[in-house]
């Protein structure tokens, strides 16, 4: 029986930024810490911009822990996030 095992690079933001300027898979998301931060998910949007695009997801108030948040970006990847570290791990390609 073959073993599946997803691994990404580990991307750790604590501010609006760009997770990938390339497409790939979205593998899921470590909250580090938070004080009732949010974070929203989103593809595409100019060169280097950080606004535009695509969101893949509302609004998420997430706990700390591991989040699975499988998804395939079709262009660059980033997040706005308030409140909250967070460590994204993506795969591009």
């Amino acid at each position: 029986m073959a073993q599946h095992i997803e691994a990404g690079t580990p991307v750790n933001l604590a501010a609006t930024g760009i997770v990938s300027e390339t497409a790939g898979n979205l593998l899921g998301f470590y909250v580090n810490s938070t004080s009732a931060g949010t974070i929203v998910i989103s593809s595409g949007g100019a060169t280097g911009a950080t606004t535009g695009g695509t969101a893949l997801s509302g609004t998420i108030t997430p706990a700390i822990g591991f989040h699975r948040f499988p998804a395939y970006v079709t262009s660059r990847c980033y997040v706005t996030l308030a409140n909250i570290n967070v460590t994204l791990f993506f795969a591009a390609g």
